[in-house]
């Protein structure tokens, strides 16, 4: 029987829009609260996006090299599997049902929520209620089939650029209403350097989250070794100066008392700029973004149990490989990816769940990392279509910086780091339950 093998037939300005579609969400519009809330400083507020940036970057870099050597596996899950076994493997697959698909759609739903209720001026009693909607709506339309929730993705792309596009022109060529320091780069409201650097850097990785996604593409680009670099690095430098504009426009349209801890932040930054009316214009267009980024973990999520179940490594897997006769969606596996992200909807805030779902990926993340040298050791004739520029200073660089984001986590929220490992360890019995069940059928 006949290999087949992926075409390939994707050119440069695909692989860089693919780079630019996967990484902008909806955290480019509501991050800046948390990161003014850790340092009341633009100066410091600025660093922490570009080094965010350059983070970001690197990893990007680094995990492509596996994603372009292992073409045919699939997806960070595979990377792993691949290196480190079957185990760590099942752990990151149930880390992503358990804690990074659901509390993404429920943070990003408790955002559109907000929105939602100040733009139409809604009494705080429809929070959660329209949070929940949000999320059950999505759903819904995704039952419909993989093709109409494709259709919606591809709509809200459009949506996503525009409020960014008009508020960084508008915003740059519109004398401010606050005067903006650069220097001394200094903290404020007596808090430490390192905390404040610590925690504006861990508020950026939410707004930069998909960077994992990007090698997917690899086996099927024309060019990879010259083309997926370049898509990588001028694509996430390009979001990198996007993002630090936005929030320069930001700290020099609205106070920066003001900016901590408002996650309304880039509506009244539009209202401010636009007037009212256009104002509520750009803020239905992020409404529409963040809706877009919404389906597109909902589009994905639901298909990481299905894949598990496949393989018959979940409890229930034969109905979590369930599809609609007509539709051929996973409708379990999205019933119940929906049903835990109500219940963190419920439970959470937006910034508790964004830095409970950064933490629990970046442990994995860095075993991503991690595996470069551990493949290069242990495979130096596996081919390699694509290899980390100036290495090993780049995985170094990621590695370090992944480390430092789990042990900031840890001091600071030790909390939320414990629930997050241990909504991840409860995965190791449950694995070596499927492994004794499968041996005895």
């Amino acid at each position: 029987m006949e290999e087949k093998h992926l075409k390939r037939e994707i050119g440069f300005f695909t692989a860089f829009s693919t780079v630019m579609g996967t990484v902008i969400g909806g955290g480019v519009f509501f991050k800046v609260a948390s990161v003014v809330s850790s340092n009341y400083s633009a100066s410091m507020t600025i660093i922490a996006w570009l080094l965010g940036g350059i983070l970001t970057l690197c990893a990007g870099l680094t995990s492509a090299e596996i994603a372009a050597a292992l073409p045919h596996t699939g997806g960070a899950i595979k990377y792993v599997e691949y290196t480190y076994g079957k185990l760590p493997a099942f752990l990151m697959g149930w880390a992503q049902i358990l804690v990074y698909y659901p509390a993404n759609i429920a943070a990003l739903s408790i955002i559109f929520s907000t929105q939602f209720l100040n733009l139409f001026h809604l009494p705080i009693i429809w929070h959660i209620p329209i949070a929940i909607i949000c999320g059950l709506s999505i759903t819904l339309i995704n039952f419909l089939g993989a093709r109409v929730g494709g259709r919606l993705q591809s709509i809200t792309l459009i949506f996503k650029l525009i409020p960014i596009i008009l508020i960084i022109i508008w915003g740059i060529f519109t004398p401010g209403q606050v005067d903006v320091s650069w220097w001394p780069v200094a903290t404020g409201h007596h808090i430490g350097f390192w905390t404040a650097f610590g925690g504006g850097l861990l508020a950026t990785m939410f707004a930069y989250d998909g960077w994992i996604n990007i090698g997917t593409i690899a086996g099927e680009l024309k060019n990879p070794e010259k083309d997926l670099p370049k898509a990588i690095a001028l694509g996430l430098l390009f979001i990198t100066i996007v993002y630090a504009l936005i929030n320069f426009v930001f700290l020099k349209t609205i106070p920066i008392d003001q900016i901590a801890g408002n996650q309304n932040t880039a509506a009244e930054s539009a209202m401010a700029l636009f007037g009212q009316s256009g104002g509520k214009l750009v803020t239905i267009g992020i409404l529409i973004s963040v809706y877009g980024a919404i389906n597109g973990y909902t589009l994905t999520g639901m298909r990481v149990p299905f894949a598990m179940a496949e393989e018959n490594s979940l409890p229930f897997s034969k109905y979590f490989k369930r599809l609609s006769p007509h539709t051929y969606v996973p409708y379990f596996a999205g019933s119940v990816q929906l049903l835990i992200a109500v219940i963190m909807m419920c439970l959470g805030s937006f910034d508790l769940l964004t830095d409970m779902l950064v933490f629990v990926m970046w442990i994995f993340n860095v075993m991503i990392f991690i595996a470069i040298f551990i493949l290069r050791k242990r495979e130096p004739k596996l081919k390699r279509p694509y290899l980390v520029p100036w290495y090993p200073a780049v995985p170094i660089i990621a590695i370090v910086g992944g480390i430092f984001i789990l042990l900031l986590t840890i001091f600071t929220q030790p909390l939320l780091a414990m629930v997050g490992l241990l909504l991840t360890g409860i995965g190791i019995p449950v694995y070596f339950y499927k492994q004794h069940k499968n041996k005895e059928l």
